[in-house]
Formats: structure tokens, C-alpha cells, sequence
């Protein structure tokens, strides 16, 4: 009997330990499918990828990406997994302090827990880096995390994805992409003069203003955005960043088709198409 029960005992640990092996390759897939490894890598000579440090220019100030490696002191390696999900769902990290939505949480919050914590299991995998996180520059008015909490109070709704039933599933599927894990909208959706996204106005693209970029419409508008495109037209772009002339994306954009839509698998890419 003793035998019989060390024998299951064995099946159990080795069934756990697969399990989490799984986890943790599907938390690669989703860390790249969620654009992680681009903004939470600085751009310089001796950069150390999810160390953060990376710019992120916006009308209200410049944002650092922090460190996301899985370092006690700098990065992440205390967060729990409560910890975790608390920033993602509710943009709150682990001391209590609010996130402004420079972090995406916006759209994150729709993620469901089994790839939050499929993404944690793949990051805390990874070579601890120690590197101390960078200030923002931000106006004094804004220079405060009850600025943060503030504009959640007016603009912030965590809620989870829920499917669309008259939709098909592959639209579903592409939206939980598009809106949320690939928050694609973050850069491509027009803002209210507090920050806050217009959802009457999705992907419908972003002017250029002082030191921060321009974002095409990527709506299916057929002559201001991409209605006139085909699906393989379409997946074209986010496999190799190809446009439809035959020229390719530079800038930001290109960052993205390398580091995030580019990893993806081609069901994954036909469904963005299709949302």
C-alpha cells in the first residue's frame, strides 16, 4: 500500500511539475503577445531586456517603464500573486500606491487570471537584473500618486473580458487581443483632455502633439482608416510589418511587429483581422 501511495505521490508531483512547465511557456507566448519585452526595455547600449528604463513620452510628461525582472529589491521578485493581479485588474501595486495609466492597466484588467499568472510564472523564470527604476518627469500637479488614484476614480473601470455571444468565437478571440492583451487601443484610440480614452472613437488613431508620436486609424473606416484592406493584407502587417504599397512600418510600430505581433501564431493574427 506504502508502495501504491509514493507511486501516486510521484504521478502527483510530476503531473504539477508539467503543468507548471506549461504555465510558464505559455506566459512567453503571452508576455510577447502583450508587448512587455518592448516597453520594459530601455533603449541603450547596455540595456538588459524587462529591466525597464524605457521612455515613454506622452502629453502629460515622460514615463519610465520599470523593472520587471524578478529581482527582490528593484523588480518584482516579492510581488505574490495577489500582488501581481492587483496591478494588472486594479492598477495598485503591492505597497498600496496607484499606477498611473502610462501602464496599461486599462486594457489589462481584462485579462483573465489563468494568463496573468501564466505571464508572472514565465517573468519570474527569467535572470533577476538589478536596476534601480527611473523617476518620471512630470508636471508638479501630476507629480503625485493621488493624481493617479484621482483619475481612476473619473476614468478607470476594472473590469474582465467578457465574450460578445453574437459574435463568433473568432472575433471574440481577437478582441481579447486587440483590447486587452495586445492594447492596441492605448496607442490608437483618441483621448479626452484628461487622458481618458473615447470608446465612441476606438482605433480611430492619434494626432501628433509636441514631443509625443502620431498613431494611425486603424479603424475599418474605408478611406480615413484600414476598411479597404484585405484579411491578408492585414495579417501581412502583422506578421512582417509589410503595408499593402509594399513599403514597411518604421518607428514604434516596427518594435511591435518584431517583439509582439510577429510572435504570434497565424490563428492569432487571422483573429485580430478579423476584430
Amino acid at each position: 500500500m506504502m508502495r501504491g501511495l509514493l507511486f501516486a505521490a510521484g504521478l502527483l508531483a510530476a503531473s504539477i511539475a508539467c503543468a507548471q512547465e506549461n504555465a510558464v511557456q505559455r506566459g512567453r507566448y503571452l508576455v510577447y503577445a502583450g508587448g512587455c519585452i518592448t516597453c520594459h526595455t530601455a533603449e541603450d547600449d547596455e540595456t538588459q531586456a524587462l529591466a525597464g528604463g524605457r521612455a515613454l513620452e506622452s502629453p502629460f510628461g515622460t514615463f519610465f517603464s520599470p523593472n520587471i525582472t524578478p529581482d527582490a529589491e528593484t523588480g518584482i521578485g516579492s510581488w505574490s500573486d495577489e500582488d501581481f493581479l492587483s496591478a494588472f485588474w486594479e492598477g495598485v501595486g503591492p505597497d498600496g500606491r496607484y499606477y498611473f495609466p502610462a501602464f496599461p492597466y486599462t486594457s489589462y484588467t481584462g485579462l483573465t487570471r489563468e494568463d496573468l499568472l501564466a505571464i508572472k510564472a514565465w517573468l519570474f523564470k527569467q535572470e533577476p537584473v538589478r536596476r534601480e527604476n527611473r523617476a518620471h518627469e512630470l508636471p508638479w500637479y501630476l507629480d503625485t500618486r493621488l493624481a493617479a488614484a484621482a483619475w481612476q476614480l473619473l476614468k478607470f473601470d476594472a473590469v474582465r473580458f467578457e465574450p460578445d455571444p453574437a459574435q463568433s468565437p473568432e472575433w471574440n478571440r481577437g478582441a481579447y487581443l486587440v483590447r486587452h492583451l495586445g492594447h492596441c487601443g492605448e496607442c490608437h484610440t483618441p483621448r479626452d483632455a484628461l487622458g481618458g480614452s473615447l470608446v465612441d472613437r476606438e482605433m480611430a488613431g492619434i494626432e501628433k502633439g509636441g514631443d509625443y508620436k502620431a498613431a494611425p486609424n486603424i479603424s475599418p473606416h474605408p478611406d480615413d482608416g484600414i476598411g479597404n484592406w484585405s484579411r491578408q493584407e492585414l495579417e501581412l502587417l502583422l506578421e512582417i510589418g509589410m503595408l499593402p504599397d509594399g513599403d514597411f512600418v518604421g518607428g514604434g510600430m516596427a518594435a511591435v511587429i518584431d517583439d509582439n505581433t510577429g510572435q504570434l501564431t497565424r490563428e492569432h493574427r487571422s483573429a485580430i483581422a478579423v476584430y
